[in-house]
């Protein structure tokens, strides 16, 4: 069957189905199912903890200078 041959609402149907598919590719998360380090994992306690004892957190405009990025 080729394009020219579908109806309206098959075309509108086939578009949505790829973009449905489209948008699922770029939203999966490439981490899942995947396990953190337990080091990650004491790094984001102590981060969560200074934070609540009034810590400052690190700007995203400092962490990109430290690794030579450029944040807009």
């Amino acid at each position: 069957m080729q394009v020219k041959d579908l109806t309206t609402d098959e075309l509108k149907a086939l578009i949505r189905e790829t973009v449905t598919e489209i948008l699922e590719e770029f939203l999966e998360d490439p981490d899942e199912g995947k396990e953190i380090r337990p080091e990650v994992k004491q790094q984001l306690r102590e981060s969560r903890q200074r934070r609540a004892n009034g810590g400052r957190a690190i700007p995203a405009e400092e962490v990109a200078k430290r690794f030579g990025l450029t944040w807009q």
